[in-house]
């Protein structure tokens, strides 16, 4: 519970409509206090950290200003919304973020009515906001309508898809514009340093004052913009801003751009709010502020907290002694290094995701090699397709849940034109505490159906390196798809070998019933299979299945079990029963996979648990098919 000595207005704010009970005056130190309660909590608990920090006065006066719930409050991403969480009834609760049944990490419509709108990937909020401010309009609901976006996630196409539609539907047939309000909260900062010409375009906007009064008085003085006069004015206004403000892109887009004002001023910031609020038609408030603002740690190392693990708000993170085992994104990372030294045609491409892909040491030793394309998952596919076109070799390094915002690139600019590139697929299956919105739990069957595409799904970290060195060299569309975390720590030979494409590896030969298993589950499936005496198989590829040795399993088996850290509808499972029923063959299946539901938020462990996939999950899954097995002796393992 909140301690009211330390914290005497922010206890008695459970939701906002206590907080506008305050005075304006009051605003900062309940700002001070929230920024406070936050870096005590989020020490706790670890979670998302940085972003939340720097939009601190914002959310405090964006909650006093407008009456929300009533009003939508839209956020992009979601990684700055602990402070809206705090204020928004789940003060008390905000220390079981990413906990399993606990708070969700990202606004989540299911959790509070403050939530408008579930969000974990970015550059939706626009798109949302400008759709609710719509059909607000259309029914007459007077309600106010907010997007907060930043300057990282402003970069993704579907922002600029919803500017442009938003800002040019006072041009279309009714005329009638929407009531949106657009903030772009700029801090110079996606999880990494921002890329491209957006980000330096905002880099030089500079705000007007004069400009913006003598332009509002102008618009109150002329009326209706369409008549001549109007016009002429608008046109002589944009020539004498150019001057000024080095773009006036928003304003081109039909947006009425405000700004750019300090975020962390709360008295500027609450005045041009109550400006803004009375104003109708699509306005885009752009705010400075800075990320980690007001935890020093946090301003200095704006990467590294980003998202935190629970720490000492006094000494900050401490790193672990120790040597650990390599992640699969460290396996990835050293093998683009390698590779890249080996051939001068790769070419690494990224959308923002740096550090999170393992590709800073790859930056740093090639930088004319890297390229960050900023959040826009479509364009890095399409990039990649035209390298490839030009005799470059491209990996794309990527979350399984953000290639799913490339997926249609990929069928159309990559597979159907058979073009060489490389998915290095990381965060695939059950990635845990970010939850549903960062799972990679649909990759296999979103993949498999690609014709041409080569999938693998590696069962350690060696394999993992083995497995890109054989995608890179086929020439074709490939992918290799590996968790978050570490494997079973087995060393990685520093050779950049290749696998027989298709081949399957026997691991464990026994009796009766047949475990073939997808990458992660292999270890699990080793377990099992020693304890009830069955066969093993490290499948290794999803497509192309190794055919012969299926239909030798299941000439030789009562039955045959498949198993992925994917959901069971259209996954690897279902590509063995397709075989299997293309042969004729009638044997006894049983497909062990994720839920066909989006599962909560949780550790790695508990949600593998919690679908039957850990190890007294899946024994107990064939125990119940084959109820002979659980008596029976185990065999010895003949390889």
């Amino acid at each position: 519970m909140i301690d009211p000595q330390r914290y005497p207005r922010l206890s008695r704010i459970q939701v906002p409509a206590d907080l506008r009970q305050f005075p304006v005056e009051d605003l900062p130190v309940i700002a001070d206090e929230l920024r406070g309660y936050l870096i005590e909590q989020v020490a706790q608990s670890g979670g998302h950290f940085g972003a939340g920090l720097g939009v601190i006065e914002l959310t405090v006066a964006l909650h006093w200003l407008y009456d929300t719930p009533t009003d939508r409050l839209v956020w992009d991403v979601g990684h700055q919304t602990y402070p809206h969480k705090i204020l928004t009834g789940r003060r008390d609760l905000i220390h079981t973020v990413k906990q399993k049944a606990g708070v969700s990490p990202f606004p989540k419509r299911g959790e509070s009515e403050y939530d408008t709108f579930g969000v974990g990937h970015s550059s939706t909020s626009i798109s949302a906001a400008l759709g609710m401010a719509i059909a607000l309009q259309r029914a007459g609901d007077e309600r106010k309508v907010i997007a907060v976006i930043g300057d990282g996630a402003i970069t993704g196409g579907m922002a600029f898809e919803a500017l442009a539609h938003g800002g040019g539907m006072g041009d279309e047939r009714d005329g009638i514009e929407p009531n949106l309000l657009v903030i772009l909260n700029d801090n110079q900062m996606s999880i990494s340093e921002n890329v491209g010409g957006v980000t330096r375009m905002l880099g030089r906007l500079t705000g007007s004052r004069t400009l913006n009064a003598l332009r509002e008085g102008g618009k109150r003085l002329l009326g209706d913009k369409h008549r001549p006069a109007a016009k002429f004015v608008k046109r002589w206004e944009e020539q004498w801003k150019g001057m000024f403000v080095p773009s006036t892109m928003f304003e081109e887009l039909g947006f009425h751009y405000t700004g750019p004002i300090d975020g962390h001023d709360m008295e500027a910031l609450v005045g041009t709010l109550k400006t803004l609020q009375g104003m109708k038609g699509p306005q885009l408030l752009h705010i400075i502020t800075t990320k980690g603002k007001g935890y020093e740690r946090a301003e200095g190392d704006q990467i590294g907290y980003h998202a935190v693990g629970p720490f000492d708000p006094e000494l900050g993170m401490i790193s672990k002694a120790g040597a650990r085992k390599p992640t699969y994104t460290d396996v990835f990372g050293d093998w683009i290094c390698d590779m890249a030294a080996a051939d001068e045609k790769l070419m690494g491409i990224t959308p923002a995701m740096r550090e999170g892909s393992g590709l800073v040491r790859f930056s740093k030793e090639y930088p004319q090699r890297y390229f960050d394309v900023a959040i826009a998952e479509q364009h890095a596919v399409t990039l990649a397709a035209g390298m490839a076109c030009e005799g470059a070799k491209p990996v794309v390094a990527i979350y399984s849940t953000f290639l799913q915002r490339g997926y249609d690139q990929l069928i159309h600019d990559v597979a159907l034109q058979e073009l060489d590139v490389l998915f290095a697929i990381d965060r695939a299956g059950v990635v845990g505490p970010d939850g549903a919105t960062h799972a990679g739990n649909l990759d296999l069957s979103y993949l498999r159906c690609v014709p041409g595409m080569v999938v693998m799904t590696p069962a350690d970290e060696n394999e993992c390196r083995q497995m890109l060195s054989t995608g890179y060299r086929y020439e074709g569309p490939a992918a290799v798809r590996y968790p978050r975390g570490s494997g079973t720590g087995v060393a990685v030979q520093p050779a950049l070998d290749v696998l027989q494409i298709g081949k399957a590896q026997l691991r464990r030969r026994g009796s009766r019933v047949a475990l073939l298993a997808f990458g992660a589950l292999v270890p699990a499936a080793e377990e099992v299979g020693q304890a009830l005496g069955l066969t093993v198989v490290n499948m290794r590829f999803v497509k192309p299945l190794d055919r012969t040795l299926i239909l030798q399993l299941a000439a030789e088996h009562h039955g045959l079990v498949t198993m992925e850290d994917n959901v069971v509808a259209g996954g690897a499972g279902s590509g063995v029963a397709e075989l299997l029923a293309a042969e004729g063959v009638d044997v006894s299946i049983l497909h062990l996979g994720l839920p066909d539901a989006f599962q909560a938020h949780g550790s790695r462990e508990e949600l593998l648990a919690e679908a039957g996939l850990d190890v007294a999950g899946i024994r107990s899954a064939i125990v119940q098919r084959w109820h002979d097995l659980d008596s029976a002796p185990p065999r010895s393992a003949v390889n």
